[in-house]
């Protein structure tokens, strides 16, 4: 039988989140149930709930950094067991069988896309769409279950891992980041803050382009050696042709030819954040004349996700965080809108029971 899910809800693009139930499926051979502690709020909760990324099926129930304890498993499941710590990040499901899974990049998915955690056609429940992390439990296919082997105090903290932590984990590893090199994080965000925590334990030096002079200082308490001014010239030119690798994690269009240029022969910069309009076109004598490379890099598969889990368990690596309760929702949408935030928001599910 079926279980009743309590959550909140977006009824529609300009309305305010509310208390909505829905139905979870019944446990099949292969799935976890999780009953939810905590949940990470991602920008990508918000583009969805407000309609901003296309059609939207409501109401939507957003949430993709989740930590919970299990509560129930199926009569095939191996991995886990009732009591433990889980977690589930942005994707639920996918084919199985394409190269991309069968690599464990499950998040390429090429035959039907990876399963998205919400907003996405649910592949296992008989219709309908999936429905995500704002809400007191979810059930998912072991498969796409994390192992949490962080202390349950930092738990709160380690949510926004299963979506900022696998977003930057995931390019540093793939560019073999590690230690004598000069990395660069473009952005101080949700994204940024995790990126410099990682690159750094990666042992990079690690530099912060921001155009707020007013991060340097959080900047340097998060691992950097330094910020740099993205808007100051004469500052970014001091840098000139001396990075091996820069991670750019800013949503929004922007010129990336300053950055380019800031690249030694065969630097790369792999863009994670998508805006809403494409960037300028870059020019393609930055790129010709030092064998240069722009890339980007989308989450992570599920194997590498459990190796930046372990490695921010051995690291002592979470999340900078503010706790909110789930009635402020909307308040908190409005805040990261302004970017007041630092740097990620999680929600403590235990006041959905209030609700």
């Amino acid at each position: 039988m079926t279980t009743t899910a309590h959550a909140f809800a977006a009824p529609s693009a300009d309305a305010p989140f509310a208390p909505f139930s829905f139905e979870r499926r019944d446990l099949l051979a292969d799935d976890v149930a999780i009953d939810i502690l905590f949940c990470g709020v991602c920008h990508s909760d918000l583009h969805t709930a407000r309609g901003e990324w296309g059609s939207v099926n409501y109401p939507c129930v957003p949430g993709h950094e989740i930590v919970g304890r299990v509560s129930a498993v199926g009569s095939d499941v191996t991995k886990f067991a009732v009591g433990d710590l889980a977690g589930v990040g942005c994707m639920v499901d996918s084919c199985g069988h394409c190269p991309s899974c069968t690599d464990g990049e499950e998040q390429y998915c090429e035959t039907t896309g990876f399963v998205g955690t919400y907003d996405a056609p649910d592949t296992r429940s008989g219709g309908g769409y999936t429905k995500g992390g704002y809400s007191d439990h979810i059930v998912v296919k072991q498969d796409f279950v994390l192992k949490v082997g962080h202390d349950e105090a930092d738990l709160a903290a380690v949510a926004p891992l299963l979506c900022a932590g696998i977003t930057t984990y995931s390019p540093l590893h793939h560019w073999k980041v590690g230690p004598g090199q000069k990395v660069g994080v473009v952005g101080l965000g949700g994204l940024g803050h995790m990126g410099v925590k990682i690159a750094k334990a990666m042992g990079a030096d690690v530099y912060v382009f921001s155009t707020s002079p007013n991060k340097r200082e959080d900047a340097k308490r998060l691992g950097a050696t330094d910020l740099i001014v993205s808007k100051d010239e004469a500052a970014m030119g001091e840098h000139a042709n001396s990075f091996d690798f820069i991670l750019n994690t800013v949503a929004a269009a922007h010129d990336l030819d300053p950055f380019l240029n800031l690249l030694k022969r065969d630097g790369t910069m792999t863009l994670v954040g998508v805006p809403e309009t494409p960037h300028p076109s870059p020019s393609v004598g930055a790129l010709v004349f030092k064998r240069r490379s722009i890339a980007g890099s989308l989450i992570g598969g599920i194997q590498e996700t459990q190796e930046m889990l372990d490695f921010c368990v051995k690291h002592g690596l979470t999340a900078d965080i503010e706790m909110i309760d789930i009635q402020n929702i909307d308040t908190a949408y409005d805040r990261m809108v302004k970017s007041d935030v630092k740097y990620r928001f999680v929600i403590d599910m235990e006041s959905l029971k209030a609700a």
